[in-house]
């Protein structure tokens, strides 16, 4: 069922010539307030994972966080209907990059993820998922239910969704390019594409996976062989993650206290200021401290929702969703792995984990957000908008 037919109570259309003082009082500053929140506590963990000193990871962090709010907020007064004429052009300058990264790309990890820029590196994969979800909310913000449920119609959203996933997995970047085929499935599903279409692709590729398994990559086997057994290598493979159980466990209901973790201050956790740093959370606040960060990304994962179900234009209800799934997966994905839950991956936890690539990814992902909700309640005429 489509994502505007569940909205028996949407109000009309209003279009609205919104001075830039209005735009900025209609920004969500509930949500704002979240993300300076989690920011915070991303601050705060990244200074205990440096041993109590802001150098290297705490400072560098909340500067690039300082700059990419003010960049949140301009996009937030930024009218929907450009970023909507935008889209397809962001879309393409993604893929252009994903090119890039693959003849130009800084190695690390085996792996060909981004770009050297000097003072900053960027990572094209993780811009994409938000150019993706904005390309497939423009190509489908008219389309009517007979569009929809046409296969013909479908297909070029089909293949929008398939070539950056093929280009992310050459890297190779699987848990990222899954999360990118995730957005652009809902975002489908969203729109009234049919939900059996997506059984049938699952079913097929449940039936096809030990053919698939074969052409992973070695350390992507390791991997899985791992989260089986994290004690066939407990000094090799398996010790992130069994560092990372130690460290959740450690912690009790109220933590062993801030900069007092000692699977952290003693160097026992792995990559603790980037895919791991929710253990550093665990073991010095414990239970309480866990359990209220995860409060705060339920809330606002379900702020993000609330603004696609609000929406008075499809556009904006697609984007929107895009935007809430893919702070969905990012948490989803990275909290499972740090708990062994799933086999570890490079996915991040937002605004907590180090690094200025998901960093940027989720403010830019942020600002189209608050613009959706500022102009929750504009009008789409013509083909002016496309």
């Amino acid at each position: 069922m489509m994502l505007e037919s569940s909205l028996s109570l949407r109000r009309p259309f209003r279009d609205r010539s919104f001075g830039l003082l209005h735009k900025f009082l209609r920004i969500n500053w509930l949500f704002v307030f979240c993300v300076c929140l989690l920011a915070g506590v991303g601050y705060a963990a990244l200074y205990s994972a440096a041993g109590g000193s802001p150098q290297p990871y705490a400072q560098g962090q909340i500067i690039r966080f300082a700059g990419m709010l003010v960049v949140m907020i301009v996009i937030a007064m930024t009218d929907i209907r450009f970023i909507a004429k935008m889209s397809w052009l962001a879309y393409a300058a993604g893929i252009v990059l994903l090119l890039v990264v693959m003849k130009f790309g800084h190695t690390g990890l085996g792996a060909k993820r981004w770009i050297d820029l000097g003072p900053i590196e960027v990572q094209p994969s993780e811009l994409m998922k938000l150019f993706l979800a904005m390309a497939l909310a423009n190509y489908f913000k008219r389309a009517t239910p007979e569009q929809t449920g046409s296969l013909l119609f479908v297909a070029p959203a089909a293949l929008a969704i398939l070539i950056p996933v093929a280009l992310i997995l050459k890297e190779p970047n699987l848990g990222t390019a899954i999360i990118t085929a995730a957005i652009g499935a809902t975002v489908l599903l969203g729109a009234g594409v049919r939900w059996w279409w997506f059984a049938i692709i699952i079913a097929v590729m449940a039936i096809a996976a030990p053919v698939l398994y074969t052409h992973l990559h070695a350390y992507q086997k390791a991997r899985i062989t791992i989260f089986l057994n994290p004690g066939a290598d407990p000094l090799g493979a398996g010790y992130n993650i069994i560092q990372s159980k130690i460290a959740l466990g450690s912690g009790g209901f109220f933590g062993q206290g801030y900069l007092h973790g000692t699977q952290n201050q003693l160097n026992f956790l792995p990559e603790k200021q980037t895919d791991f740093v929710f253990t550093i959370i665990a073991e010095e606040f414990g239970y309480a401290g866990s359990m209220a960060v995860l409060a705060l990304l339920f809330f606002m994962i379900t702020l993000a929702f609330h603004t696609a179900m609000t929406c008075g234009h499809m556009y904006g209800r697609l984007v929107a969703l895009g935007v809430g799934t893919n702070l969905f997966m990012y948490c989803f994905v990275n909290l499972s792995m740090v708990m062994g839950l799933i086999p570890v991956g490079g996915v991040p936890l937002p605004l907590v984990s180090y690094g200025g690539s998901a960093l940027t990814a989720v403010m830019l992902g942020f600002g189209v957000l608050q613009s959706v909700h500022v102009h929750r309640d504009v009008e789409f005429t013509g083909h002016t908008d496309d």
